[in-house]
């Protein structure tokens, strides 16, 4: 069923560090660091991203029409080579069984649709006597992956397609669905959408349901709300400044859809070494201060938290930056999360957002997105608070009483937040 996330869901995921190339030694290698770190804060899920049934992927290319490994039933398996826990027909059961053992939840990724080759072979579908060539939609197609073709979700068969691969998902002990494909194509997947939802809905576990990629149409955010738990407000997200400007416009607009167990998600965190499958001593782009001003918008804005990069490389920096205790108490804590404005002052731009916090008081944070350090005076008046409020700035710890503003110097691309009471 459908997991109702009462906080946004918070993990790991292999795509920014190792691509299509993933392995079961380093998926086991990132869990016992979290086990060991990270999952006292919060941080849960274990997400394997793409093609972990190509036994040739080796980077963040896609190998076109390649062999994928499959049963009978014309679904996707692991690939034995990449992940050897699996021989046997035993899938990814092995695999999440340990990620289990470690007190945390285990996720894959998923293309919409079924496989290219189950369509050349006719192969059957599970659960029915229909075959893929009965249920498939060749005009229906990815743009960038050439693993799958769609499905005619009005052709008998189609339902036990997707009921099939839930199924077996939930027997390997599956707890996280990443379904790629499907968040910014429409028309053509909606009902393939409804369909994925109803089969994770009436599986007898409990799975989050997650829609990738971006950007998600706006217009359709209340049947993203009615099928799946988080989706995609952008494209793959990566560690250039441009990109984490244009997020704070996307977030703006989303940020009335967030809560109630559904989640707008703006992607995952570059952070730490990532890209590993080009450079093993690659290390994010991002300043310091430029991370700090993404886990902060991210935070208050409540999307989800799913780091990207290899966490048997952290470093000291990346490690304070994803388990500040406060800040993700803002992650857990803010409601109505909203822009109060964006002024240019003295030279820089600068946005200003607040929260109301589930515990009392409130929470806000201020952006330098100009390109020197500033000072600046932040209004009670604006936040709506009376003098004579405490101020707790969450990245230093720092407290003190405030009368008619708040007065803070902001590195450039970084950022300040408060708790205030």
């Amino acid at each position: 069923m459908l997991y109702y996330t009462k906080t946004a869901p918070m993990g790991w995921n292999s795509w920014d560090c190792w691509g299509a190339a993933v392995n079961e030694d380093t998926v086991r290698k990132n869990a016992e660091f979290i086990a060991q770190n990270l999952k006292q804060y919060g941080y849960e899920y274990v997400v394997v991203d793409i093609q972990w049934s190509a036994p040739g992927a080796k980077n963040h290319e896609y190998e076109p029409y390649c062999e994928l490994a499959m049963d009978e039933y014309s679904r996707l398996i692991p690939a034995e080579n990449r992940f050897p826990s699996s021989a046997g027909g035993k899938g990814f059961e092995p695999l999440a069984e340990y990620i289990h053992s470690l007190g945390l939840k285990f996720g894959i990724h998923i293309m919409r649709g079924i496989p290219r080759q189950a369509v050349q072979r006719n192969t059957p579908i599970y659960g029915s006597d229909r075959t893929a060539r009965d249920i498939v939609k060749t005009d229906s197609i990815c743009a960038w992956n050439t693993d799958m073709y769609g499905i005619d979700p009005t052709k008998d068969g189609a339902k036990a397609y997707y009921d099939s691969i839930i199924r077996l998902y939930a027997k390997w002990g599956v707890d996280f669905i990443k379904c790629d494909d499907i968040a910014r194509e429409f028309p053509q997947c909606e009902d393939e959408l409804k369909l994925i939802s109803r089969a994770v809905d009436n599986c007898p576990i409990e799975m989050v349901l997650s829609l990738s990629p971006g950007p998600a149409p706006l217009e359709k955010a209340e049947l993203f709300k009615q099928t799946a738990n988080m989706w995609r407000i952008t494209d793959d997200f990566w560690d250039k400044w441009e990109l984490l400007y244009a997020m704070f416009e996307r977030a703006e607009k989303w940020s009335i859809h967030t809560g109630a167990g559904r989640w707008p998600d703006a992607d995952m965190l570059p952070v730490g070494a990532i890209r590993q499958d080009y450079d093993p001593n690659g290390f994010t782009n991002f300043t310091q201060d430029e991370q700090i001003t993404m886990m902060t918008l991210w935070s208050i804005f409540r999307s989800p938290l799913f780091i990207g990069g290899d966490l048997t490389k952290c470093d000291e920096f990346t490690k304070k930056l994803l388990t500040n205790t406060e800040i993700l108490k803002m992650h857990s804590n803010a409601r109505n999360a909203h822009q109060v404005w964006r002024r240019n002052i003295d030279g820089n731009e600068f946005i200003l957002w607040k929260a109301g916090c589930s515990e009392g008081g409130e929470y806000a944070a201020i952006f330098n997105c100009g390109g020197t350090e500033s000072k600046i005076g932040i209004e009670l008046r604006d936040l709506e608070l009376p003098e004579g409020s405490i101020c707790c700035e969450l990245w230093s710890g720092l407290k003190a009483p405030i009368k008619d503003k708040i007065n803070v110097r902001v590195a450039p691309h970084g950022a300040k937040a408060f708790r205030l009471s």
